[in-house]
């Protein structure tokens, strides 16, 4: 086992650097994610593991939270990347369906989707889902590739001999959905990514 987090942990660290050296710094694009966010509390959810480089910031820096994915091999991939670090306890790791979560209404204060949504097959749903295990006073944390960085993230993919499913979802039609419903949203982008927070008033 310890064998396998060290592995895991240098393909993880030496994927980081593949992709800064193609212009994209993944760790730097999720520190500003997080700091964009603060000041965070309460009960945090993660929709999408992946393979854990959001984990790995909230870990890193106290937050303890619920993450989700679809995909039990990268959420593997994710526990062993936070378990080298020795943060595995702030996790609580859980396998679902983001179209139809098993949590209860009003569950989270916080929900992050980070690069998530450009894979989402029927973004609305999952969007109804986020709010509906939103508390009131919540906010929904989007944050997803700009045209900048979903090349980068194609290049990457195709230099590694892999193809890059997704949808093409745009964050503009999520700052609308969030709208006629009454959320205020923030919006803010920089090179690689776009970012969007959806705060819920208290009713």
């Amino acid at each position: 086992m310890k064998t396998d987090i060290i592995d895991n942990n240098k393909i993880f660290l030496e994927r980081i650097e593949f992709y800064k050296k193609l212009g994209l710094d993944q760790l730097k694009e999720r520190e500003f994610v997080l700091k964009k966010t603060l000041p965070l509390k309460g009960n945090i959810l993660e929709v999408g593991t992946g393979k854990g480089h959001f984990s790995l910031m909230l870990a890193k820096n106290g937050y303890r939270f619920t993450t989700i994915d679809i995909d039990k091999e990268g959420q593997d991939i994710a526990r062993l990347t936070l378990a080298y670090y020795r943060l595995q306890n702030f996790a609580n790791f859980k396998i679902e369906d983001a179209c139809c979560l098993s949590f209860p209404d009003k569950s989270f204060d916080f929900i992050f989707c980070i690069h998530v949504y450009h894979h989402l097959k029927d973004s609305h749903r999952v969007l109804k889902e986020m709010i509906r295990v939103l508390k009131p006073a919540g906010r929904i944390i989007l944050s997803d590739f700009s045209k900048a960085g979903m090349n980068i993230i194609n290049k990457c993919h195709t230099l590694e001999g892999r193809k890059h499913d997704c949808f093409q979802n745009d964050l503009s039609a999520a700052q609308v959905f969030f709208s006629n419903r009454g959320f205020a949203v923030f919006r803010e982008e920089n090179f690689v990514q776009d970012l969007i927070i959806a705060s819920r008033k208290e009713q």
